[in-house]
């Protein structure tokens, strides 16, 4: 019942930034908390960064807190993560996922928490 479409990835040198945008569609709910993922190559899917239904509550990996911000509008029913002073280790397959259940709304930081991903955008960047 929820298709989430991520946007934004690329090429980028070390040291730029880059916003990815996650698109949501759901039929009976107009909101719910979400987050970004990311997975590089020969590491886990890991968490980057949650925001709360309403966008009050954000958490983040310590590897990407003080350079990633995540926000959301839920008039456009779209989650972003900006990020800046990228590194090579920041290269990754981003995920967006959502957490859609009755009661939820706050922020969750482990694969399990979620239930709808979307396919996944890649962030390249240089050194």
């Amino acid at each position: 019942q929820l298709e989430l479409v991520e946007s934004g990835g690329g090429l980028v040198q070390a040291g730029g930034s880059l916003r990815l945008s996650c698109a949501a569609s759901e039929r009976t709910r107009n909101t719910y908390p979400m987050g970004w993922f990311r997975q590089a190559p020969g590491k886990e899917r890991e968490f980057v960064a949650g925001i709360s239904w309403n966008g009050g509550d954000t958490k983040y990996a310590d590897s990407v807190r003080g350079r990633f911000t995540i926000s959301r509008d839920n008039a456009k029913k779209t989650m972003y993560l900006r990020m800046n002073s990228l590194k090579p280790e920041d290269t990754a397959v981003y995920y967006c996922a959502a957490r859609w259940a009755v009661d939820a709304r706050g922020t969750y930081d482990h694969t399990d928490d979620y239930t709808y991903w979307g396919q996944g955008t890649q962030v390249t960047v240089s050194s």
